[in-house]
């Protein structure tokens, strides 16, 4: 059948020729894409994702709000606590310190509608803690900026009573100044350190320090010309930090790895005898063309957290959507050109004992004869091997049918990190689920009508009652825009499993009971509690179209690229085993705590909402790289006469060293976020890690060898109502075909 843009006349080997024959071309366009994007990024700015990107009670609440033209503040509270039994809130020393921070807060000229605890009955019942409580003014968006004058106002007035009495602010404003500083600091560090880490990986893999640097200023190019297109997409679809972080941390694990696909096989042609030319061109139609494959895979799967609906999700998908794409599109554009510009001097910069040391091992990275005779038992007993290997993978993904996830609270993301984790937790202490209230927004035709207003007061009594809240119920309400907002501390404060349950009980008992028997009245039930039970329960329903999705997507792309019905069915499998399995040790160290010393965590009891379904997506498309690349070997043996067994041989060991190396940049650079405060970001990090290891070893080197062993030649199997589709494999790289294209003429059509 006629071959369909595969082999040498694919995209990448098609780009890869231009490139190697129009070398400043190639590379002036690249810089100027480059700077180009970025400039436009700058020009336009990046809009910020904003708050009612969920569905459910929270943002009816945030509609209601936003429709009424009311602006809520950000509200701050102070707590003055007693250090020991000695000292009460009735005691003068205790009261003069409450004047005192009162006085304090409202000479930074920053807030308004102070309200002391002995008017508005903010005292704990044993009398030894009380609250200060005041809003911000201005914009609350911008609170967080403005928060630190009165954050040093209040540590005066602790610094007068030390000793005696604990005097701490905390709030929105605060909190969220807090958790930006820790957010930003943590992804300076790993800024900081994610370049030198996989700098230092690439020399050793190379021994040279050009050939090192190339992948690494390619994908740094990459992630600054995504960030400047980030900004121009942001007009449509708002951008979040942590998309900027993923966009990073996808950026420099993908763009270095694709480059180093690349610059490893062209290494390996020349070394093999061929000349510079006809090298890049067998490197473009071989690697490129898995490069391509794979970063398609990624792409695609990116998108499917367009399906979720949820503004975070989409902006992460978009933002490392993007980055591959350039990156991908770098590696086989740009990259001939420099190898070509470079020809020897590639090999500059050479480093005596890293030369030696992979001139030892066989040029090929030092792992050869380690995965030869790793390799070697697995073909000896393959139904053996795949029963152990995948046995075990079946095992450590047990934990994962009890995986629990929310969005962690402020104590369980930092631990004992940060000092306004002490401040949350005795809040919570000392007034249960005062921290982290629940709110209702209340909208009636006439706020002050007698049955709503009896609705209100039997919400308030019932919902103490009940048991949901063990008060005080509070009740503000802004008669000109007919809204009443009721806020509801819940019983079980920072324990997110008995605050849920408390918030289950306003919603499913109290309020049908109370507000639900008015006609006309809305009573959405919003706050933390609220918004990470809505988020969990969207995620659960966006989470099946997203999965198929992306496993449609993937078997037919590799039943395209392969021609064989039996590499796309294990490719899916074995994508899914590898995800299983990250999933387990995720639920086994941070939900149960199995371990989580070992790498700087503690268990927290749940994991982060986004994570499991962000896991599946990003590991479904990355473990692509390695797969495409080690089977694409597997089959260019296969094509050039060898048994299947002899192929298997052939494709692992000639990619060990690569896919080594691949590996250990993208586990290195994903275990530097294991090592943030932020428990998410080592979450996300440690996940990322042991998935990546666990393909790059387990599955790559075990069970895909010990599957195609004992499949035989049912690998190659394409099913005759199949042969119709388009044919995206690539040839065995061949001399006269890419001795044409290195001169610029055109190949004959090429046939499998």
């Amino acid at each position: 059948m006629g071959r369909a843009e595969g082999g040498p006349r694919g995209f990448a080997a098609r780009a890869g020729g231009w490139s190697a024959r129009h070398r400043w071309a190639a590379v002036g366009i690249w810089v100027l894409f480059v700077v180009v994007s970025v400039l436009a990024g700058g020009a336009t700015g990046t809009e910020e994702l904003g708050n009612g990107q969920l569905r459910g009670e929270t943002t009816q609440a945030d509609r209601i709000v936003d429709e009424a033209g009311i602006v809520e503040p950000a509200g701050e509270t102070v707590l003055v606590q007693a250090e020991d039994d000695t000292l009460t809130s009735q005691d003068a020393a205790f009261r003069s310190a409450v004047d005192a921070v009162v006085t304090a807060v409202r000479q930074t000229g920053e807030v308004t509608a102070v309200v002391s605890p002995y008017d508005s009955g903010s005292i704990s019942r044993d009398g030894r803690s009380a609250l200060v409580a005041f809003d911000m003014k201005g914009d609350p968006e911008t609170a967080p900026d403005r928060v630190g004058t009165v954050l040093e106002a209040v540590a005066e007035v602790q610094e007068e009573h030390a000793g005696t009495l604990r005097i701490e602010e905390i709030g929105s404003a605060s909190m969220n100044k807090t958790f930006d500083d820790a957010f930003a600091d943590d992804f300076t560090q790993a800024e900081y350190s994610a370049v030198p880490v996989a700098l230092g990986i690439l020399l050793i893999a190379f021994g040279a320090l050009v050939a090192a640097l190339l992948p690494v200023v390619l994908a740094i190019t990459a992630i600054m010309a995504t960030m400047g297109l980030m900004g121009v997409v942001s007009q449509i679809q708002p951008m979040s930090d942590t998309a900027n972080s993923m966009m990073l941390l996808v950026g420099l694990a993908v763009g270095v790895d694709y480059c180093l696909f690349y610059l490893r096989r062209e290494r390996e042609e020349r070394a093999a005898g061929r000349d510079a030319r006809t090298a890049i061109l067998v490197a473009a139609a071989t690697s490129g063309r898995a490069v391509v494959v794979s970063g398609v895979t990624v792409c695609v799967a990116m998108a499917g957290m367009l399906f979720t609906g949820i503004g975070e999700f989409q902006s992460m998908g978009l933002a490392s959507l993007m980055v591959v794409a350039v990156a991908m599109v770098g590696s086989v554009t740009v990259l001939p050109a420099l190898l070509s510009l470079l020809g020897e001097r590639v090999e500059k910069g050479r480093v005596p004992f890293l030369a030696r040391l992979r001139k030892g091992a066989g040029g090929r990275g030092g792992e050869s004869r380690f995965w030869t005779a790793v390799l070697g038992g697995v073909l000896r007993r393959p139904l053996l091997s795949l029963a152990v290997a995948g046995g075990a993978l079946v095992a450590v993904a047990l934990p994962a049918l009890g995986m629990k996830t929310q969005n962690l609270t402020l104590d369980q993301e930092f631990g004992d990190s940060l000092p306004i984790v002490a401040t949350y937790e005795r809040i919570n202490e000392a007034f249960p689920g005062g921290a982290d209230p629940a709110q209702v927004v209340v909208r009636a035709g006439d706020i002050d009508a007698q049955p709503v207003q009896e609705a209100i007061a039997a919400f308030r009594e019932q919902a103490v009652s009940s048991g949901a809240s063990e008060g005080p119920v509070e009740v503000v309400t802004d008669a000109g825009k007919d809204i009443a907002f009721i806020s509801v501390p819940l019983v079980g404060g920072s324990d997110q499993e008995r605050a849920e349950k408390s918030l289950l009980l306003l919603r499913d008992e109290v309020r049908p009971a109370t507000l639900g028997a008015v006609d006309g009245v809305e009573a959405p039930i919003t706050g933390q509690v609220a918004g990470s039970l809505d988020f969990n329960e969207q995620l659960t329903d966006a989470a099946p179209p997203v999965f198929a999705f992306v496993v449609v997507f993937a078997f037919v792309l590799m039943l395209l690229s392969f021609r064989s019905l039996a590499v796309a069915v294990t490719s899916i499998l074995l994508n899914l085993l590898s995800v299983g399995a990250a999933y387990g040790i995720l639920t086994a160290v941070f939900q149960h705590g199995w371990g989580a010393s070992l790498v700087g965590a503690e268990g927290v009891g749940a994991i982060i909402a986004w994570l499991p379904l962000f896991l599946f997506v990003i590991l479904f498309g990355l473990s692509m790289d390695y797969h495409v690349f080690v089977v694409s070997r597997i089959r260019e043996g296969r094509m050039q006469g060898r048994t299947t067994r002899e192929a298997i041989t052939h494709g692992v060991v000639t990619t060990a060293g690569v896919v080594t190396s691949a590996a250990v940049i993208m586990v290195a650079v994903f275990a530097i976020f294991g090592t943030l405060s932020m428990q998410s970001m080592k979450q996300m990090g440690v996940g990322l890690a042991v998935a990546v290891l666990i393909d790059a070893t387990v599955i790559r080197a075990v069970l895909l060898p010990a599957v195609m062993a004992l499949l035989g030649e049912a690998n190659w199997y394409l099913p005759a109502w199949l042969r119709w589709l388009p044919d995206l494999s690539h040839e065995a790289p061949g001399a006269p075909a890419a001795a044409e294209e290195a001169r610029g003429e055109e190949p004959a059509p090429a046939r499998i």
